[in-house]
């Protein structure tokens, strides 16, 4: 199982652990909704923490997957939206607590959350122009300015933990090793509320948003799905499966 869960303390936790990277396949990503929907409908649960073992937070998608099975994309497209939305949507406060890279995916699952704790090490990224796929760019605005997201698209580059903090998209930088410990901290405060009191300002603040980060984010996957049709993105799924780098155009 790619997804583990633990309840404690009215803090319900689901760790992401499937190693190399934490990046999983259609299957998986479609298994993670009802958990994070689940977790927020526990009447024990006050706050939800996601976190990941391992080298980092998310490495995204499965490439190798994609790569021998693009037909596969329709179902790793509503297994990623499912499960953003669901974190947007989850009765309870999410906090979600980065290390290392936070790729693809995890950008989704960290833009749909409510609070982001980075360690030191933490880093955003959307190498989606490189790997041949579109997508993020929704949640991403969530957290970022708009002209920082897109430098960051079209380069495909990284913005670290220290930058992140000083555009106010993590709510505190902490160094790796009490990155749980922080996070447990933080939503222990969450967690001491009333129930009913969280459930209600979620409901509150997510209507209260300018902008629908679900419909954007449904929006962008009918461009994955083009780019996936041309020939470019073959050739960059290829690339990265068979030398790890970026492919040649």
């Amino acid at each position: 199982m790619p997804v583990l869960t633990r309840v404690a303390d009215r803090i319900g936790e689901i760790i992401l652990d499937h190693p190399p990277v934490n990046a999983l396949d259609s299957a998986g990503w479609n298994e993670v909704p009802d958990i994070v929907t689940a977790m927020g409908r526990d009447p024990e649960v006050r706050c939800v923490l996601i976190r990941g073992e391992g080298r980092g937070f998310c490495g995204g998608v499965d490439i190798k997957e994609m790569q021998a099975h693009p037909e596969r994309i329709v179902a790793l497209n509503r297994g990623n939206y499912r499960t953003f939305q669901a974190v947007r949507a989850c009765e309870v406060p999410v906090v979600s607590a980065v290390h290392g890279f936070i790729i693809g995916s995890g950008i989704g699952i960290c833009g749909a959350s409510d609070v982001v704790i980075a360690a030191e090490d933490a880093y955003f990224s959307l190498p989606e122009v490189d790997r041949g796929a579109m997508g993020g760019a929704s949640h991403l605005m969530r957290m970022f300015p708009l002209q920082k997201v897109r430098a960051a698209f079209f380069t495909g580059g990284r913005i670290d933990a220290a930058e992140a903090y000083r555009l106010g998209a993590v709510e505190k930088v902490v160094p790796r090793a009490a990155l749980v410990e922080e996070a447990r901290a933080f939503c222990a405060v969450i967690a001491s509320k009333s129930r009913k009191a969280l459930t209600t300002a979620k409901e509150a603040l997510n209507g209260i948003e300018p902008r629908d980060v679900d419909h954007g984010y449904r929006f962008e996957q009918g461009f994955t799905l083009e780019m996936y049709l041309h020939e470019d993105s073959q050739r960059a799924r290829d690339a990265f499966v068979q030398t790890g780098k970026t492919a040649d155009y």
